[in-house]
């Protein structure tokens, strides 16, 4: 069974990001690490030994990758979107057979796994192509080789609560995420334009709600 590993806030710059993150949740987000070869960098806030959220933004240090950047980064929709403002842009699903499913539905749909690594955190990812993600609705998939990046993230005391897909096609999104084991992760329902959702609650009783519009 795939469970959400952790959800993802775009940004212009990772500044402007954190300060998003911190005026909506009142916490700073600690500093990650630059994705050589990526062409991205990243902050994260802890969400329990089992979540996060990653602000990620292009990383200016680094060459233009030969590959797109991740989360349609690169794309000039996106681009627009976030130069008005940091949004919840995708999220990404942890599962512990990622070689199964993705030998099951194929790498056309499924995506190549990737090995990656930081310090002491290493893990494997597979990106679904793009005319397979409908809008991000459907997430990569993550296997990590031991520890999961959440238990060494200071936790900030709030939890995901739910997360909810809109897409104009929902049954083909149910559908994508069943044969992915997270059917019971991720609400969907039919709305005309595609659209994430995710709802915070802080351990003191606020709340929360990101979202990709």
């Amino acid at each position: 069974m795939a469970e959400i590993d952790h959800i993802v806030i775009g940004a212009r710059t990772l500044e402007e990001g954190a300060r998003y993150v911190e005026s909506l949740l009142g916490v700073k987000p600690s500093r990650g690490g630059a994705h050589p070869g990526v062409g991205t960098h990243n902050m994260l806030l802890g969400m329990g030994a089992n979540c996060y959220i990653e602000i990620i933004a292009p990383d200016p240090d680094q060459p233009e990758p030969a590959h797109p950047r991740p989360f349609d980064l690169d794309d000039a929709a996106m681009r627009t979107m976030l130069e008005a403002e940091p949004r919840l842009i995708a999220y990404v699903a942890s599962t512990p057979a990622l070689d199964a499913v993705v030998a099951r539905l194929g790498p056309s749909h499924a995506g190549e796994i990737r090995a990656m690594s930081r310090g002491n955190l290493s893990w494997r990812m597979a990106f679904p192509p793009q005319r397979q993600d409908m809008d991000n609705l459907i997430p990569p998939l993550i296997q990590w080789e031991g520890e999961r990046a959440a238990k060494h993230i200071r936790d900030s005391g709030w939890r995901l609560v739910s997360f909810e897909a809109e897409h104009p096609d929902p049954q083909s999104v149910i559908a994508a995420l069943t044969a992915r084991g997270l059917a019971e992760a991720v609400k969907v329902r039919q709305s005309p334009h595609p659209r994430m959702i995710a709802h915070l609650r802080h351990r003191d009783g606020r709340e929360a709600t990101l979202t990709s519009a």
